[in-house]
Protein backbone atom coordinates (compact mmCIF):
# COMPACT_ATOMS: atom_id res chain seq x y z
CA UNK A 1 0.00 0.00 0.00
CA UNK A 2 1.31 3.43 -0.66
CA UNK A 3 2.42 5.18 2.20
CA UNK A 4 0.73 8.56 1.09
CA UNK A 5 -2.66 6.56 0.50
CA UNK A 6 -2.60 5.09 4.19
CA UNK A 7 -5.66 5.65 6.15
CA UNK A 8 -7.68 7.43 3.13
CA UNK A 9 -8.35 5.51 0.04
CA UNK A 10 -9.42 1.90 1.59
CA UNK A 11 -12.99 1.47 1.37
CA UNK A 12 -14.38 1.68 5.01
CA UNK A 13 -18.08 1.35 5.68
CA UNK A 14 -19.20 4.75 6.21
CA UNK A 15 -21.89 7.43 6.50
CA UNK A 16 -21.51 10.95 5.42
CA UNK A 17 -23.30 13.41 7.42
CA UNK A 18 -23.17 16.71 4.82
CA UNK A 19 -24.35 19.21 7.64
CA UNK A 20 -21.31 19.24 9.50
CA UNK A 21 -20.87 19.41 13.00
CA UNK A 22 -20.03 22.42 15.60
CA UNK A 23 -16.99 21.76 17.62
CA UNK A 24 -15.98 22.76 20.69
CA UNK A 25 -12.75 25.24 19.33
CA UNK A 26 -15.67 27.30 17.68
CA UNK A 27 -15.19 26.01 13.84
CA UNK A 28 -17.74 23.99 11.93
CA UNK A 29 -16.40 21.08 10.03
CA UNK A 30 -18.39 21.55 7.56
CA UNK A 31 -19.07 17.83 6.08
CA UNK A 32 -18.42 14.79 8.28
CA UNK A 33 -17.62 11.21 7.26
CA UNK A 34 -17.74 8.33 10.28
CA UNK A 35 -16.23 5.12 9.30
CA UNK A 36 -17.98 2.45 11.25
CA UNK A 37 -19.25 -1.35 11.46
CA UNK A 38 -21.66 -3.25 13.36
CA UNK A 39 -22.21 -6.66 14.61
CA UNK A 40 -25.43 -8.53 15.33
CA UNK A 41 -28.88 -7.62 14.41
CA UNK A 42 -30.53 -5.24 15.61
CA UNK A 43 -34.21 -5.72 17.25
CA UNK A 44 -37.47 -4.31 16.02
CA UNK A 45 -37.73 -2.15 18.61
CA UNK A 46 -34.21 -1.02 18.22
CA UNK A 47 -33.64 -1.22 21.80
CA UNK A 48 -30.69 -3.95 22.05
CA UNK A 49 -27.46 -1.84 21.02
CA UNK A 50 -24.75 -1.31 22.54
CA UNK A 51 -21.78 1.73 20.73
CA UNK A 52 -18.74 0.33 22.04
CA UNK A 53 -15.97 3.48 22.00
CA UNK A 54 -12.30 2.70 20.85
CA UNK A 55 -9.30 3.82 23.03
CA UNK A 56 -6.60 6.07 21.31
CA UNK A 57 -5.00 3.81 18.76
CA UNK A 58 -7.80 1.91 18.11
CA UNK A 59 -10.44 1.74 15.31
CA UNK A 60 -13.89 0.76 14.51
CA UNK A 61 -12.97 -3.40 13.70
CA UNK A 62 -13.81 -4.46 17.57
CA UNK A 63 -14.56 -8.44 16.24
CA UNK A 64 -13.38 -8.95 12.79
CA UNK A 65 -10.03 -8.94 11.21
CA UNK A 66 -9.11 -5.27 9.92
CA UNK A 67 -9.42 -5.74 6.17
CA UNK A 68 -6.22 -2.79 5.68
CA UNK A 69 -3.99 -3.50 8.33
CA UNK A 70 -4.71 -7.51 9.07
CA UNK A 71 -4.72 -7.04 12.20
CA UNK A 72 -7.42 -9.09 14.48
CA UNK A 73 -10.32 -7.12 16.00
CA UNK A 74 -9.03 -5.52 19.10
CA UNK A 75 -11.77 -6.73 21.50
CA UNK A 76 -12.22 -10.11 20.28
CA UNK A 77 -12.08 -11.38 23.63
CA UNK A 78 -15.08 -9.54 24.67
CA UNK A 79 -17.46 -9.05 21.56
CA UNK A 80 -19.01 -11.37 19.64
CA UNK A 81 -21.46 -14.73 20.06
CA UNK A 82 -21.81 -15.89 23.29
CA UNK A 83 -19.17 -13.57 24.77
CA UNK A 84 -19.23 -10.75 27.20
CA UNK A 85 -20.70 -8.39 24.54
CA UNK A 86 -22.85 -11.19 23.15
CA UNK A 87 -24.11 -10.21 19.67
CA UNK A 88 -26.77 -12.89 19.27
CA UNK A 89 -28.23 -10.99 21.80
CA UNK A 90 -27.18 -7.23 21.12
CA UNK A 91 -26.83 -4.98 17.81
CA UNK A 92 -23.05 -3.53 18.39
CA UNK A 93 -21.77 -0.58 17.05
CA UNK A 94 -18.24 0.54 16.88
CA UNK A 95 -16.98 4.04 14.75
CA UNK A 96 -13.58 5.16 14.29
CA UNK A 97 -13.62 8.44 16.25
CA UNK A 98 -13.65 12.58 15.03
CA UNK A 99 -9.59 12.41 13.89
CA UNK A 100 -9.04 8.78 13.47
CA UNK A 101 -7.25 7.24 10.42
CA UNK A 102 -9.68 4.69 9.50
CA UNK A 103 -12.31 6.35 7.47
CA UNK A 104 -13.86 8.98 9.81
CA UNK A 105 -13.05 12.80 9.25
CA UNK A 106 -9.17 13.49 10.67
CA UNK A 107 -6.09 15.36 9.38
CA UNK A 108 -6.06 12.64 6.34
CA UNK A 109 -9.21 13.67 4.82
CA UNK A 110 -9.65 15.90 2.04
CA UNK A 111 -9.56 19.69 3.36
CA UNK A 112 -12.82 21.62 3.01
CA UNK A 113 -11.11 24.82 1.60
CA UNK A 114 -8.15 23.44 -0.27
CA UNK A 115 -9.13 21.33 -2.83
CA UNK A 116 -6.46 18.20 -3.41
CA UNK A 117 -5.06 18.51 -0.26
CA UNK A 118 -5.48 16.73 3.38
CA UNK A 119 -6.56 18.39 5.85
CA UNK A 120 -3.25 17.86 8.01
CA UNK A 121 -2.48 20.11 10.79
CA UNK A 122 -4.90 22.63 9.51
CA UNK A 123 -7.38 19.76 11.18
CA UNK A 124 -9.24 22.02 13.72
CA UNK A 125 -9.10 21.09 17.44
CA UNK A 126 -11.42 18.36 18.40
CA UNK A 127 -12.41 17.19 22.17
CA UNK A 128 -13.82 14.01 23.60
CA UNK A 129 -17.13 15.92 23.73
CA UNK A 130 -16.94 16.30 20.12
CA UNK A 131 -16.56 12.69 19.14
CA UNK A 132 -19.73 11.57 21.03
CA UNK A 133 -21.23 14.08 19.36
CA UNK A 134 -20.57 12.26 15.77
CA UNK A 135 -21.39 9.10 17.35
CA UNK A 136 -24.49 10.67 18.47
CA UNK A 137 -25.07 11.42 14.78
CA UNK A 138 -24.33 7.77 13.92
CA UNK A 139 -26.55 6.55 16.20
CA UNK A 140 -29.41 8.36 14.86
CA UNK A 141 -28.92 7.52 11.40
CA UNK A 142 -29.82 4.02 12.73
CA UNK A 143 -33.37 5.40 13.98
CA UNK A 144 -31.59 4.10 17.49
CA UNK A 145 -33.83 6.50 19.97
CA UNK A 146 -31.75 4.75 23.16
CA UNK A 147 -28.96 3.04 23.36
CA UNK A 148 -28.86 -0.39 25.31
CA UNK A 149 -25.43 0.36 26.71
CA UNK A 150 -22.24 2.39 26.11
CA UNK A 151 -19.11 0.40 26.60
CA UNK A 152 -15.41 1.62 26.19
CA UNK A 153 -11.96 1.17 27.91
CA UNK A 154 -9.28 3.83 28.65
CA UNK A 155 -10.06 6.88 25.81
CA UNK A 156 -13.42 4.31 25.35
CA UNK A 157 -14.37 5.13 28.68
CA UNK A 158 -13.66 9.09 28.70
CA UNK A 159 -16.27 8.74 25.67
CA UNK A 160 -19.31 6.69 27.50
CA UNK A 161 -18.69 9.10 30.35
CA UNK A 162 -18.97 12.43 27.58
CA UNK A 163 -22.66 9.73 26.78
CA UNK A 164 -23.94 10.36 30.07
CA UNK A 165 -23.04 13.73 30.48
CA UNK A 166 -24.02 15.31 27.13
CA UNK A 167 -27.08 12.43 26.49
CA UNK A 168 -28.22 11.57 29.85
CA UNK A 169 -31.69 10.41 28.35
CA UNK A 170 -29.92 8.32 25.24
CA UNK A 171 -28.47 5.32 27.09
CA UNK A 172 -29.70 2.89 29.67
CA UNK A 173 -25.92 2.01 30.68
CA UNK A 174 -22.45 3.42 30.67
CA UNK A 175 -19.64 1.65 31.27
CA UNK A 176 -16.04 3.73 31.61
CA UNK A 177 -13.38 0.95 31.83
CA UNK A 178 -9.71 1.72 33.06
CA UNK A 179 -10.20 5.41 32.37
CA UNK A 180 -10.92 8.45 34.14
CA UNK A 181 -13.11 11.61 34.13
CA UNK A 182 -9.74 14.06 33.51
CA UNK A 183 -6.37 13.46 31.83
CA UNK A 184 -3.42 14.19 34.54
CA UNK A 185 -0.40 16.29 34.44
CA UNK A 186 1.75 12.90 34.40
CA UNK A 187 -0.55 11.94 31.64
CA UNK A 188 -0.50 15.08 29.44
CA UNK A 189 3.71 14.60 29.97
CA UNK A 190 3.69 11.52 28.35
CA UNK A 191 2.36 12.51 25.26
CA UNK A 192 3.62 15.91 25.11
CA UNK A 193 6.88 13.41 25.05
CA UNK A 194 5.19 12.00 22.03
CA UNK A 195 4.28 14.81 20.22
CA UNK A 196 7.92 16.43 20.52
CA UNK A 197 9.34 13.18 18.76
CA UNK A 198 6.75 13.30 16.00
CA UNK A 199 7.53 17.06 15.64
CA UNK A 200 11.00 16.40 15.89
CA UNK A 201 11.35 14.33 12.78
CA UNK A 202 13.15 15.95 9.92
CA UNK A 203 10.59 14.15 7.92
CA UNK A 204 7.62 15.76 10.06
CA UNK A 205 7.82 18.97 7.41
CA UNK A 206 5.56 21.01 10.03
CA UNK A 207 2.63 18.44 9.22
CA UNK A 208 2.86 18.53 5.54
CA UNK A 209 4.87 15.09 4.87
CA UNK A 210 2.06 13.56 2.78
CA UNK A 211 3.22 16.03 0.11
CA UNK A 212 6.74 14.99 0.23
CA UNK A 213 5.94 11.59 0.12
CA UNK A 214 7.45 10.68 3.12
CA UNK A 215 5.73 10.15 6.99
CA UNK A 216 7.68 10.44 10.49
CA UNK A 217 8.10 7.16 11.00
CA UNK A 218 11.00 7.77 13.70
CA UNK A 219 9.40 10.20 15.32
CA UNK A 220 5.91 8.11 15.17
CA UNK A 221 7.41 5.42 16.68
CA UNK A 222 8.76 7.03 19.88
CA UNK A 223 5.67 8.32 20.25
CA UNK A 224 4.02 4.64 20.58
CA UNK A 225 7.02 3.28 22.44
CA UNK A 226 6.75 5.59 25.16
CA UNK A 227 2.75 5.09 25.35
CA UNK A 228 3.31 1.59 25.18
CA UNK A 229 5.42 1.73 28.24
CA UNK A 230 2.56 2.96 30.49
CA UNK A 231 0.25 0.69 28.85
CA UNK A 232 1.81 -1.97 31.00
CA UNK A 233 2.79 -2.58 34.13
CA UNK A 234 6.23 -3.45 35.79
CA UNK A 235 5.30 -6.53 36.91
CA UNK A 236 4.01 -7.49 33.13
CA UNK A 237 7.28 -6.16 31.81
CA UNK A 238 9.86 -8.32 34.38
CA UNK A 239 7.63 -11.56 33.82
CA UNK A 240 8.03 -11.31 30.29
CA UNK A 241 11.61 -10.10 29.73
CA UNK A 242 13.48 -9.42 32.95
CA UNK A 243 16.97 -8.26 32.06
CA UNK A 244 17.45 -10.80 29.33
CA UNK A 245 19.60 -10.19 26.16
CA UNK A 246 17.94 -10.59 22.69
CA UNK A 247 20.73 -12.32 20.94
CA UNK A 248 24.08 -12.37 23.42
CA UNK A 249 25.02 -14.15 27.04
CA UNK A 250 27.02 -11.78 29.14
CA UNK A 251 27.78 -8.32 28.71
CA UNK A 252 26.37 -7.54 25.34
CA UNK A 253 28.40 -6.46 22.50
CA UNK A 254 27.87 -2.66 20.68
CA UNK A 255 24.37 -3.12 18.60
CA UNK A 256 22.81 -6.17 20.57
CA UNK A 257 20.02 -5.57 22.85
CA UNK A 258 17.95 -6.49 25.51
CA UNK A 259 14.84 -7.94 24.75
CA UNK A 260 12.63 -5.19 25.85
CA UNK A 261 14.18 -2.39 24.08
CA UNK A 262 13.28 -5.33 21.16
CA UNK A 263 9.63 -5.62 22.04
CA UNK A 264 9.33 -1.61 21.99
CA UNK A 265 11.09 -1.34 18.69
CA UNK A 266 8.72 -3.66 16.93
CA UNK A 267 5.71 -2.00 18.78
CA UNK A 268 6.99 1.17 17.36
CA UNK A 269 7.67 0.05 13.44
CA UNK A 270 4.08 -2.05 13.22
CA UNK A 271 2.33 1.16 14.55
CA UNK A 272 3.67 3.48 12.15
CA UNK A 273 2.39 1.15 9.45
CA UNK A 274 -1.24 1.33 10.26
CA UNK A 275 -1.63 4.90 12.04
CA UNK A 276 -1.55 8.70 10.92
CA UNK A 277 1.11 11.34 12.93
CA UNK A 278 -1.47 14.03 12.50
CA UNK A 279 -4.02 11.95 14.10
CA UNK A 280 -2.30 10.77 16.94
CA UNK A 281 -1.36 14.82 17.54
CA UNK A 282 -4.86 15.17 17.08
CA UNK A 283 -6.12 12.51 19.30
CA UNK A 284 -3.73 12.82 22.48
CA UNK A 285 -4.38 16.13 22.76
CA UNK A 286 -8.48 15.66 22.87
CA UNK A 287 -7.35 13.23 25.42
CA UNK A 288 -5.40 16.19 26.97
CA UNK A 289 -8.43 18.36 27.14
CA UNK A 290 -10.81 16.13 28.70
CA UNK A 291 -11.83 17.29 32.34
CA UNK A 292 -15.22 16.90 33.35
CA UNK A 293 -15.05 18.51 36.89
CA UNK A 294 -13.02 21.45 35.13
CA UNK A 295 -16.12 21.56 33.11
CA UNK A 296 -18.52 21.88 35.81
CA UNK A 297 -17.07 24.48 38.42
CA UNK A 298 -14.77 21.82 39.98
CA UNK A 299 -17.15 19.76 41.41
CA UNK A 300 -17.70 16.76 39.40
CA UNK A 301 -21.01 16.05 40.82
CA UNK A 302 -22.00 18.49 38.71
CA UNK A 303 -21.46 16.57 36.00
CA UNK A 304 -23.79 13.43 36.47
CA UNK A 305 -26.98 15.47 38.30
CA UNK A 306 -29.05 14.76 35.22
CA UNK A 307 -27.22 11.30 34.51
CA UNK A 308 -30.15 8.75 34.32
CA UNK A 309 -27.89 5.72 33.32
CA UNK A 310 -26.82 2.67 34.92
CA UNK A 311 -23.00 2.63 35.75
CA UNK A 312 -20.52 -0.01 35.66
CA UNK A 313 -16.74 1.47 36.46
CA UNK A 314 -13.76 -1.54 35.96
CA UNK A 315 -10.68 -0.70 37.45
CA UNK A 316 -7.31 -2.62 37.66
CA UNK A 317 -5.08 -2.71 40.13
CA UNK A 318 -1.94 -2.55 38.39
CA UNK A 319 -2.90 -0.08 36.05
CA UNK A 320 -0.49 3.29 36.94
CA UNK A 321 -2.13 4.99 33.58
CA UNK A 322 -5.39 5.89 35.01
CA UNK A 323 -5.04 4.39 38.85
CA UNK A 324 -7.80 2.44 41.09
CA UNK A 325 -8.43 5.93 42.73
CA UNK A 326 -9.66 8.14 39.01
CA UNK A 327 -12.74 5.32 38.79
CA UNK A 328 -13.32 5.43 42.91
CA UNK A 329 -13.22 9.30 42.79
CA UNK A 330 -16.05 8.68 39.51
CA UNK A 331 -18.35 6.32 41.87
CA UNK A 332 -18.42 8.44 44.49
CA UNK A 333 -19.93 11.45 42.58
CA UNK A 334 -21.83 9.63 40.80
CA UNK A 335 -23.47 8.92 44.70
CA UNK A 336 -23.58 12.08 45.69
CA UNK A 337 -26.14 12.33 43.19
CA UNK A 338 -27.92 9.11 43.53
CA UNK A 339 -27.17 7.90 40.66
CA UNK A 340 -26.94 3.99 39.91
CA UNK A 341 -23.40 2.94 39.99
CA UNK A 342 -21.67 -0.14 40.38
CA UNK A 343 -17.95 -0.20 41.09
CA UNK A 344 -14.59 -2.87 40.77
CA UNK A 345 -11.69 -2.82 40.47
CA UNK A 346 -10.20 -6.14 38.66
CA UNK A 347 -6.80 -7.75 40.80
CA UNK A 348 -4.61 -7.87 37.73
CA UNK A 349 -0.75 -7.32 37.43
CA UNK A 350 -1.43 -6.76 33.72
CA UNK A 351 -1.16 -3.34 33.56
CA UNK A 352 -3.71 -0.75 31.81
CA UNK A 353 -3.87 -2.67 29.04
CA UNK A 354 -5.52 -5.74 30.80
CA UNK A 355 -9.19 -4.60 29.69
CA UNK A 356 -7.88 -5.63 26.26
CA UNK A 357 -6.73 -9.16 27.50
CA UNK A 358 -8.18 -12.07 29.04
CA UNK A 359 -9.25 -11.58 32.58
CA UNK A 360 -12.00 -13.73 33.28
CA UNK A 361 -12.97 -11.86 36.51
CA UNK A 362 -13.67 -8.67 34.17
CA UNK A 363 -15.27 -10.63 31.86
CA UNK A 364 -17.78 -12.38 34.41
CA UNK A 365 -18.43 -8.82 35.58
CA UNK A 366 -19.09 -7.26 32.54
CA UNK A 367 -21.61 -9.99 31.67
CA UNK A 368 -23.65 -10.05 34.58
CA UNK A 369 -23.78 -6.26 34.72
CA UNK A 370 -25.28 -6.53 30.64
CA UNK A 371 -27.78 -9.41 32.08
CA UNK A 372 -28.93 -7.30 34.98
CA UNK A 373 -29.62 -4.30 32.90
CA UNK A 374 -31.24 -6.36 30.43
CA UNK A 375 -33.62 -7.70 32.84
CA UNK A 376 -34.41 -3.99 34.06
CA UNK A 377 -34.41 -2.55 30.86
CA UNK A 378 -36.74 -5.63 29.52
CA UNK A 379 -34.73 -7.13 26.94
CA UNK A 380 -35.49 -10.84 26.28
Amino acid sequence: MDQNAACTDFPHQSVTFPEGVALDCGRVLPSVTVAYRTYGRLNDEKTNAILVCHALTGDQYVAERNPETGRPGWWELMVGPGKAVDTDKYFVICSNVLGGCMGTTGPRAPHAEKPGRPWGTDFPVVTIHDMVRVQKRLVDHFGIGKLFAVIGGSMGGMQALSWAVQFPDSLVAAVPIAAAYYHSAQNIAFHEIGRQAIYADQAFHNGDYWSEGVRPERGLAVARMTAHITYVSEEALTRKFGRKLQNAEGLPAFGEQFAVESYLQYQGSSFVQRFDANSYLAITRAMDLFDLAGEHGGVLANAFRGAHARFLLVSFSSDWLFPTAQSRAIARALSHVAANVSFVEVQSDKGHDAFLLEEPDFHATLRGFLAGCAEYAGLS
